[in-house]
């Protein structure tokens, strides 16, 4: 596997965990950390919040890393000599195709001296 590909599979992943990190959270306050919600977690030193923290210090950090990762994508990308070399069949088509010269027109000169009547 080349590094190239390496990147794309761990950007993937990172974007699949991303997504799942948002979807557990509810923008107004709530999702996973309202779920433990009630007087129970209250006795337990604030459980809520350290689930709303964890999930906002991970939906950073994991974006944070996916910029990362597809920046750092760019400098392993296959380009110059390490480019694949196949061309497309519009641009093989083009580069074999045979110019063919036409002969211009041949100008057939017109005599001014017949008059319609």
């Amino acid at each position: 596997m080349t590094s190239y590909t390496i990147f794309l599979v761990v950007i993937m992943i990172v974007a699949f965990l991303l997504i799942l990190i948002i979807m557990v959270q509810n923008p107004k306050g709530g999702g996973l950390s309202s779920s433990f919600g009630g007087g129970g977690t209250q006795a337990l030193g604030g459980g809520v919040q350290n689930t709303t923290n964890f999930l906002d210090k991970s939906t950073w950090t994991l974006s944070i890393v996916l910029l990362a990762l597809i920046l750092l994508s760019n400098f392993a990308a296959p380009t110059g000599a390490n480019a694949p070399t196949e061309d497309s069949q519009v641009e093989t088509t083009i580069e074999n195709r045979e110019i063919i010269e036409t002969p211009a027109a041949a100008v057939v000169p017109t005599t001014s001296n017949d008059s319609i009547n």
